[in-house]
């Protein structure tokens, strides 16, 4: 008797930011294959960037993505300021993690309430999941919009800020600017709090991953930032030595290169890897928020993502409030920087996860070299690989639910398909 062999084939992935597409083929009830397939057209921004001023960097890297521009401009000015050997700290600094508090708070508001939630409550979309839960979207919405004002109060603009560059601020805001948005980051935090207590009663898939989780990790703070790149299989390096120990690689169903750690494979990034190395490090109400719904590493559930994004969002509210608070504009937003011929390194946490960034600029200041290296890119061989572990549920379940529920395990790690295809290495054969 042959085994049944099943094809579950997706040629659009909905409520993902990007264009994408999904193949798993099922023998005998394991997989025979997975193939996230990413179709979107590459854009060569690290080509886009070579002969540009090292000053460009951020703005010209901000373009990859309208959801995290945030996390595209402090990686690229960690690595060009990591290249000059220029520090930002004191008030700058703080404005930077305000910033970013920002940028997490609307890219996770986005995704929990508008792109994951309408799976659990099995609806096709937001609109449809308002008719039984208006008041949980309303909340959801005005959630993003405080992190929106956030990020245009210190960027200039809700979408790509012009306010970022190298070395810190163009402009730093009144002390008044930035204490106006107090009220509502304090409203917000109760909000997430709220939002985590209630969604922690949903049932969720079963699946349990052994990833390798791999996020920054620093002494004082929630990775955001800054840090060393730390791994719950024992990696611990400075931000330089990324190269040493990660290899892209291309695989012909995908316009995007996929990471792996050298010698041991997939690897996950992102709140999950975030939570699960960097726990005893959110804030207090955080802490407090994750431990009164029973959610504590380690959490290898990818579908318990969405709680562990409510988390962060509590932390983000807190964060961004304590900074608000303590605020006193700096007085210079920024230090000068300088020319010379140098390389840079640098990698901060995007909601989705790490962003690497490395450029090589010469004694003029013009950018030689570029390497980018966004979450998604990181963590397709991880979402492959959970696919291939709910094989066996797939096989079981009618086309339409084994369908759906593999749209919703790559939906787990909110995938910016956009963002990863900037990679493509780009081979011509001439006869």
């Amino acid at each position: 008797m042959t085994e049944r062999t099943r094809t579950i084939r997706v040629d659009y992935l909905a409520r993902v930011e990007g264009e994408g597409a999904l193949t798993l083929k099922l023998r005998g009830g394991r997989a025979a294959s997975v193939e996230l397939r990413i179709f979107e057209p590459p854009r060569f921004f690290e080509a886009l960037l070579r002969g540009r001023s090292q000053l460009e960097a951020p703005d010209i890297t901000s373009r990859i993505c309208g959801i995290c521009p945030v996390a595209y401009q402090l990686s690229a000015c960690q690595a060009i300021e990591d290249a000059l050997g220029i520090a930002v700290d004191g008030p700058v600094r703080a404005l930077r993690r305000l910033l970013y508090s920002g940028e997490w708070i609307e890219s996770h508001a986005l995704h929990v309430f508008l792109l994951q939630l309408p799976d659990l409550f099995g609806v096709p979309d937001a609109p449809a999941m308002a008719k039984d839960h208006p008041g949980l979207v309303r909340r959801g919405l005005r959630m993003k919009r405080a992190g929106n004002a956030v990020v245009a109060a210190l960027g200039g603009r809700e979408i790509h800020p012009v306010n970022v560059r190298v070395g810190g601020f163009y402009r730093a805001p009144p002390r008044e600017e930035v204490t106006a948005l107090l009220p509502e980051l304090t409203w917000g935090r109760e909000a997430a709090r709220e939002t985590l207590v209630e969604l922690a009663k949903l049932p969720f898939p079963p699946l349990e991953r052994d990833y390798e989780f791999v996020a920054l990790r620093h002494p004082g703070e929630y990775p955001m930032c800054e840090g060393r790149i730390a791994s719950s299989c024992g990696l611990d390096i400075e931000v330089r030595q990324y190269d040493d120990h990660f290899v892209e690689e291309q695989v012909p169903w995908s316009t995007a290169l996929r990471s792996t750690v050298r010698g041991r494979g997939a690897y996950l990034c992102g709140p999950l890897a975030r939570f699960n190395l960097d726990f005893d490090h959110l804030s207090e109400v955080a802490r407090r928020a994750a431990e009164e719904v029973g959610l504590r590493p380690p959490c290898r559930n990818p579908f318990r993502a969405l709680l562990v994004r409510c988390v962060e969002m509590v932390h983000a509210f807190d964060e961004a409030a304590r900074i608000v608070e303590a605020y006193r504009p700096p007085g210079r937003p920024f230090v000068e920087a300088p020319r010379r011929a140098a390389t840079g390194y640098g990698c901060t946490e995007a909601p989705r996860g790490a962003l690497y960034h490395r450029y090589t600029v010469d004694d003029g200041g013009l950018i030689q070299d570029a390497r980018i290296v966004p979450p998604t890119a990181q963590n397709q061989a991880a979402i492959e690989q959970d696919l291939a572990e709910l094989a066996p549920r797939l096989a079981e379940l009618p086309a339409a639910e084994a369908t759906h529920l593999a749209e919703q395990a790559v939906r787990n790690h909110d995938p910016c398909i956009s963002c990863a295809t900037h990679f493509l290495m780009l081979k011509v054969e001439r006869g």
